[in-house]
């Protein structure tokens, strides 16, 4: 099948790419003319395991490609994929001009039928809004279907090659047929494509993102009382988590969510349900909590060294917002690194990929206070304390007893739960995490 992908962000291009893979032939188009030429050079854009052998192969066998040229993408394809951003204005409404401004160039130049699919996360009505662009211009018949994306950072590769189901929103049965040709391929082990009306489709991804967002909220809140009580929320994450009902996943507690995904939709579906006249009570918790969990470190850390960090320098761990990406967005680290350098801290600051992205992202304060290196051990030298912001799995085979090689009286501020408290114990190192009992070297 020939198919076009307008924006070669981190879906449009895990998307173009996994297409690829499956035999289509594949045009991605985006306005930024120097990454696409990057691409047409075999360069990947962002960081995605499993995503560069596919793009290399993809395009050494002339199904990928890549164009500025809308017109020149979508000429001859079948189906049109829209993986435009959709971000959040202030009040949190999801702000639609890329996806409107390209469904009315759509309408001007197809010259026959197109499926035109909506794989951005859009609010609810946003099918309808695509339909009345593309129609205002159009002379031929197409169909919009809304096929929204369900691919987590770090594993979106074997997310999209095996999903758990495809969601398809469309009154059409012609489109119908043609989505599910396009996704046989991926659904051969009886995955289910689940084919509804449009706007039950763009509800069910806001949906799952804000349920997942409330389940790491409410074991949050647990892990806060946890640590009230002194009751150690492993344990309780385990004795919950063994029951079916409930399930093992997202049951981790830290320093909160970020992402491109959790915060957006959560304040997107929110933003839908004041516009209605609803009051989502839940969520309204959900985004509340969630802020002030992204710096719920500071008092444990101004609790030992008091208000002013003037003269201590911090180690960090971790800047991504989640292990296997480099993506900042929301990240918990923005929020804490700048809390800290507030107070006067000095920062060591070390992440696998994100060290770029972070810097580009971070405030002029944060980078100014900032030094950032390029292994680990790095930023412990030195430090009065380490503060683990992201679980990569690299942290977590750390042999704590070297603590002692690199700070001179070792404290971890774990905002991911990484190390079994006993081990911490027995390296005599102090070590404070969160919803567990605190350990103190005698």
């Amino acid at each position: 099948m020939k198919i076009a992908v307008v924006g070669t962000g981190y879906v449009g291009l895990v998307t173009g790419t996994c297409f690829a893979e499956t035999g289509n032939n594949v045009i991605c188009v985006d306005i930024d003319e120097q990454k696409v030429e990057r691409m047409r050079n075999g360069e990947v854009p962002i960081y995605e395991p499993g995503l560069k052998p596919i793009f290399d192969r993809s395009i050494r066998e002339e199904r990928l490609h890549f164009t500025t040229n809308l017109a020149e993408a979508v000429k001859d394809a079948q189906v049109i994929f829209l993986c435009l951003p959709t971000p959040p204005g202030a009040d949190g409404q999801a702000d639609l001009s890329a996806v409107l401004k390209v469904a009315g160039d759509l309408g001007e130049i197809i010259e026959d039928y197109k499926v035109i699919v909506n794989k951005s996360t859009v609010p609810v009505g946003t099918a309808d809004r695509v339909t009345e662009k593309v129609a205002a211009n159009a002379k031929v018949d197409f169909d919009v279907v809304s096929n929204p994306e369900f691919l987590r950072e770090g594993a979106a590769v074997d997310d999209f090659m095996k999903p758990e189901r495809v969601v398809v929103g469309t009154s059409s049965e012609k489109a119908a047929g043609v989505m599910k040709d396009l996704y046989g391929p991926f659904v051969r082990s009886g995955n289910p494509i689940i084919i509804m009306d449009e706007r039950s489709s763009e509800l069910t991804k806001y949906a799952a993102n804000a349920m997942l967002a409330t389940k790491i909220t409410f074991m949050n809140e647990i892990a806060n009382i946890c640590e009230k009580v002194g009751a150690n929320v492993d344990n309780v994450r385990r004795g919950m988590g063994t029951d079916s009902r409930i399930g093992k996943r997202f049951l981790f507690a830290g320093i909160g969510y970020g992402g491109s995904c959790f915060p957006k939709d959560v304040q997107a579906i929110h933003y839908t349900a004041n516009e209605m006249g609803y009051n989502f009570q839940i969520l309204d918790s959900v985004m509340k909590v969630n802020e002030s969990q992204k710096i719920s470190l500071i008092p444990k850390i101004t609790k030992y060294f008091g208000e002013d960090l003037t003269g201590k320098t911090f180690g960090v761990w971790g800047l991504a917002f989640k292990p296997e990406t480099d993506d900042i967005r929301e990240a918990p680290a923005l929020y804490l690194l700048d809390e800290l350098v507030k107070r006067g801290a000095k920062l060591k600051a070390y992440d696998p990929e994100a060290v770029e992205t972070f810097k580009a992202a971070a405030s002029e304060r944060i980078n100014a206070n900032t030094e950032y290196v390029d292994r680990p051990s790095k930023a412990k030298v030195g430090a009065d304390a380490l503060v683990i912001c992201t679980e990569w799995n690299e942290f977590r085979v750390s042999d704590l007893s070297h603590f002692h090689n690199y700070m001179d009286s070792p404290v971890v501020f774990d905002g991911r739960n990484l190390y079994d408290l006993e081990k911490a114990r027995e390296a005599k190192i102090t070590y404070i995490s969160v919803g567990r009992p605190e350990v103190h070297v005698d």
